[in-house]
């Protein structure tokens, strides 16, 4: 059986760890196809020029006790005849998410009009730079949803402390900032900001004593529903 082709990706910054592998997805497509680790190891070897790539190394991949490189991985995929994704668990990262697209960077510059050295700086370091309309290509390109678009251009900190102050303060003032990060609905945003504030600042009322002071733990509902606030926040999002 000839593996289906899909390009390696040579990476240029090859001292990155590796992507999240599905150790369990590798082994059911294997068997799924009726192939032993021997037959996997030598499409990587015959197709892709893998030749450090052994049964014994297929065997160590899906038991958990090695991952496959960058390259390796998307060599994989080719001999089972599936895609990247298909072997990576939950992206996490800008790079994780082109991998499980079996995407090249130059691919994604290109689709984000962007120098590769600068996408390839920005994946590295995990700090994105571009700018709206690059962001909005880019969730396009590597389908991003909302809340993996604002992960990965490094936008988690800001929109929590945002959320932070709609619950605290007026919501109205964080409708603008917070939906240049969120690409959602205007009316959806209003809607789920006012209902976290006043679910906070019931909380907070819920604190005080009948006698006006402070109970026991006072705060503590308050300073929990802060801490999840962006779980808080995408699983509203979500339901609507």
């Amino acid at each position: 059986m000839t593996p289906y082709f899909v390009p390696v990706q040579h990476e240029a910054t090859p001292n990155q760890p590796s992507p999240p592998f599905n150790a369990p997805a590798a082994r059911r497509l294997r068997q799924a196809l009726g192939m032993a680790p021997g037959h996997v190891a030598y499409g990587m070897r015959a197709s892709y020029g893998l030749a450090h790539i052994t049964p014994d190394v297929i065997v160590a991949w899906e038991s958990g006790e090695a991952v496959p490189a960058a390259g390796e991985l998307t060599a994989l995929a080719g001999a089972l005849w599936c895609s990247p994704s298909e072997l990576i668990g939950a992206p996490r990262t800008l790079r994780e998410h082109r991998l499980a697209l079996g995407l090249a960077p130059e691919d994604v510059a290109r689709a984000v009009g962007m120098e590769i050295h600068s996408y390839l700086r920005m994946e590295e370091t995990g700090d994105w730079q571009g700018n709206d309309r690059q962001s909005t290509a880019l969730a396009d390109t590597l389908r991003l949803s909302p809340r993996a678009t604002v992960t990965v251009t490094g936008r988690d900190a800001q929109l929590a402390e945002l959320l932070r102050d709609a619950a605290r303060t007026r919501w109205q003032g964080s409708v603008r900032p917070i939906g240049r990060l969120v690409p959602v609905q205007r009316r959806e945003l209003e809607d789920v900001l006012h209902e976290m504030h006043l679910e906070y600042q019931a909380l907070m009322a819920a604190t005080l004593s009948w006698g006006g002071g402070a109970s026991p733990g006072a705060g503590d509902a308050g300073r929990e529903f802060l801490e999840r606030i962006l779980d808080e926040f995408w699983s509203r999002i979500r339901s609507r």
